[in-house]
C-alpha cells in the first residue's frame, strides 16, 4: 500500500464563526461565553481537511470500514471572527495484518501565518 504517504492536499480557510461556536459549545454542554471550545478543532481543522483524503480517489478510504482517533495540539485557541488556515498532508499509509494504517497531520495557522494547533489522525481501515 502507501499509495497516498506524502501526500499533500490544498490549504483550506475557515472562518470561526459565533453562531457555529456557540452551537458547538451548547452540544458538548459548555459555555459559548467561554469562547471558542478547544474541541472546536474537529471543525475547523480536521473537519476541513479530512474530506480531502476521503474524496481523494487514489487513497481509497472505505468509510463503511473506517476507524479513527485524533489528538490535537495547541499553540493558542482561534478567536471568533477570525479565518484559520488548515493544510494537511498523508504522514503514513500502511498496511498491517488486513487493516490499513493511514496517518493525517494537519498545521492550522492564522492570517499572519502564525501556528494555531496541529492535528494528528490516525484511520484505521478495516479489510
Amino acid at each position: 500500500m502507501g499509495v497516498v504517504a506524502g501526500r499533500t492536499y490544498p490549504a483550506v480557510s475557515f472562518e470561526i464563526e459565533r453562531e457555529r461556536v456557540d452551537a458547538f459549545a451548547r452540544a458538548i454542554g459548555a459555555d459559548p461565553a467561554d469562547g471558542v471550545p478547544p474541541t472546536f478543532a474537529t471543525v475547523y481543522s480536521l473537519g476541513t481537511t479530512a474530506p480531502q483524503l476521503f474524496g481523494d480517489e487514489d487513497a481509497a478510504v472505505d468509510l463503511a470500514r473506517l476507524l479513527h482517533a485524533e489528538e490535537f495540539e495547541w499553540t493558542r485557541h482561534p478567536r471568533v471572527g477570525e479565518t484559520v488556515t488548515s493544510r494537511a498532508h498523508v504522514a503514513s499509509d500502511t498496511s498491517r495484518r488486513g487493516m490499513r494504517f493511514v496517518s493525517l497531520e494537519t498545521e492550522t495557522s492564522d492570517a499572519r501565518n502564525e501556528p494555531v494547533c496541529r492535528s494528528r489522525a490516525l484511520f484505521v481501515i478495516r479489510s
